[in-house]
C-alpha cells in the first residue's frame, strides 16, 4: 500500500532534527580556535570571493545589515561542519587573522577596500602594524559581539540530510559546477576518497588521454569521469531506476562509496594506472576520438571513455598478460565504433542513464578476451 502524501511528510520531516540560534562571532571564533568547527579549508579552491566581496560582508556586520543564516550538521563527536556558510565564516576569521589554509598555515590577515557606505574602510585590518588603519578596541568589541543566525542539524537526523541540504544550497544559482559540488560532498563525506580520486586525475597518462577545453578542465571535468569509470563497478544497475537525473545518479552513488569501511584503493589505484599506461601507450590522444575507418577524428567522446576504460579496467591484467595485447586492444578499439549497441546509445535522444549503464556492461563485455 503506497504512502500518503501526509505521511511521506510527516515520515521524511521526523527524521531531520534541528535548532536555531543566534550566536555572537566571538562564540563562533572560539568554536574554530578550539578545533570544534570544520569549516573545510578545501572549499577555498570553490568558494572564491573576491576582496571586495569579503568587505562587503565586514561592512554588512559593523553596519547592522542581515546576513543569510549559516548551516551547519553536528557530528557523532560533537563537532560542527559546515553546510553552507564557509565563505562567510573564512571572510570573518582571515578578517580577525586566524583563518588556516588546507595546509594548517595561517593566511594573510584580510585588508580592507573603500565602499560606498564606509570609505574609511581603504587599507584597514583588524590589527594591523599602523594604528590609523587598524581597528579600534571598541570595534573589535562591536564586530566579536555581532550576532549570526545558525541552523544546527543535530546528530540524531538522517545522515544524508546535510549532504542533501548542501546540495539544494549550493546548485541551481551558484557558480558552482555539479562537479564542484560534488568534490565538496565528498570532503565532507570522506576526505581519503577523495584525495584518492584527485591525486589518480593528475596522472600524466590519464590527463594525457583527454584532451578536453579549459572550461571543461576548469570544472573538473576529469574528476567527474573517473566517478563515472568507479561508480560503474559499484552500483546496483537493478535499482538505477530510481534516478530520474544522471548527476543526482553520480551524487547518490559516490557518497555510497565513500560510506565503505574498506575501499581498495592501493587495487583500483594499480588497476586505472595500467588502464590508462596501456591506452595511452598505444593510441595516445587519440585513444576516445571516433575511428572512421582510416583515421581518429574530431573530439573526445564520451561515450568512447566509457565504453573504453571500463572495458579495459574490467579485463586489464587478462589483456596484458597476452603477447599481442597492442595489435588485439588497437583492433577492438577501432571497431567499437561499428558495434549495434554502440552506435544506439550514441544517436541523438539516447537517455543519459540508460546509456551510462548499456555502454559500462557492453565494454566490460566487447573487451573480454
Amino acid at each position: 500500500m503506497s504512502m500518503s502524501l501526509q505521511d511521506e511528510i510527516v515520515e521524511k520531516s521526523s527524521q531531520i532534527f534541528r535548532d536555531s540560534y543566534q550566536m555572537s562571532i566571538g562564540e563562533l571564533i572560539n568554536l574554530y580556535k578550539d578545533d570544534e568547527m570544520d569549516i573545510h579549508p578545501e572549499f577555498q579552491r570553490l568558494f572564491r570571493w573576491s576582496e571586495y566581496q569579503k568587505t562587503k560582508l565586514i561592512e554588512s556586520i559593523m553596519l547592522n545589515i542581515p546576513i543569510p543564516p549559516v548551516f551547519v550538521s553536528q557530528s557523532d563527536n560533537g563537532v560542527w561542519d559546515i553546510i553552507d556558510g564557509v565563505q562567510r565564516l573564512s571572510t570573518i576569521f582571515q578578517f580577525i587573522g586566524i583563518l588556516k589554509n588546507e595546509k594548517g598555515e595561517l593566511m594573510d590577515q584580510l585588508t580592507l577596500q573603500k565602499t560606498d557606505y564606509l570609505p574609511s574602510f581603504a587599507g584597514m585590518k583588524w590589527d594591523g602594524d599602523i594604528k590609523e588603519l587598524s581597528f579600534t578596541k571598541e570595534q573589535q568589541l562591536y564586530f566579536k559581539r555581532a550576532r549570526l543566525d545558525v541552523t544546527i542539524m543535530k546528530k540524531e537526523s538522517d545522515p544524508n540530510t546535510k549532504y542533501e541540504l548542501f546540495q539544494r544550497l549550493n546548485t541551481g544559482g551558484t557558480l558552482l559546477s555539479d562537479q564542484e559540488v560534488r568534490n565538496c560532498l565528498m570532503i565532507m563525506a570522506n576526505k581519503i576518497f577523495y584525495e584518492f580520486v584527485e591525486e589518480i586525475a593528475k596522472t600524466t597518462d590519464y590527463q594525457n588521454s583527454i584532451p578536453i577545453s579549459d572550461r571543461k578542465s576548469d570544472e573538473q571535468y576529469r574528476m567527474e569521469l573517473i566517478l563515472r569509470l568507479l561508480v560503474a563497478f559499484e552500483i546496483d544497475w537493478d535499482k538505477i531506476g530510481e534516478y530520474k537525473d544522471f548527476s543526482n545518479l553520480l551524487d547518490k552513488e559516490v557518497l555510497k562509496i565513500c560510506a565503505y569501511n574498506n575501499y581498495p584503493y592501493e587495487e583500483k589505484k594499480q588497476k586505472f594506472l595500467k588502464t590508462f599506461g596501456l591506452l595511452y601507450g598505444i593510441l595516445g590522444e587519440d585513444v576516445f576520438k571516433k575511428y572512421n575507418g582510416t583515421k581518429h577524428t574530431g573530439p573526445f567522446l564520451n561515450s568512447a571513455y566509457q565504453t573504453i576504460s571500463c572495458g579495459i579496467y574490467n579485463n586489464i591484467d587478462t589483456i596484458i598478460s597476452m603477447d599481442n595485447h597492442s595489435e588485439w586492444l588497437l583492433e577492438k578499439v577501432r571497431s567499437l565504433y561499428e558495434q549495434d549497441v554502440f552506435i544506439k546509445n550514441t544517436t541523438p535522444g539516447a537517455r543519459a542513464i540508460p546509456r551510462y549503464k548499456e555502454l559500462s556492461l557492453f565494454g566490460m563485455e566487447f573487451f573480454k578476451l
